[in-house]
């Protein structure tokens, strides 16, 4: 698995936004893909929810062909 980055946002973010603001998928086609096939972990374990909503400090992972990738969530005041 390559490096972690650190992904702010403001506000509420849900997974498949943050996917594609992160760059772990280039569209929400691809997001959505990714997540229904269970490619995609948050905290560790599988999350089978485009919408799920992250929280400050939620480590996000995606398997891909290519490899694993992973971000962490930051979440800035408002």
């Amino acid at each position: 698995m390559g490096t972690t980055r650190t992904v702010e946002v403001r506000g509420s973010i849900r997974l498949g936004q943050f996917l594609k603001l992160a760059g772990l998928a280039d569209d929400g086609a691809l997001a959505r893909e990714l997540v229904q096939e269970g490619g995609v972990s948050v905290n560790g374990g599988v999350e089978l929810r485009r919408g799920h909503h992250l929280q400050d400090g939620d480590l996000v992972e995606v398997d891909t062909p290519m490899g694993s990738e992973s971000a962490l969530v930051r979440v800035l005041p408002d």
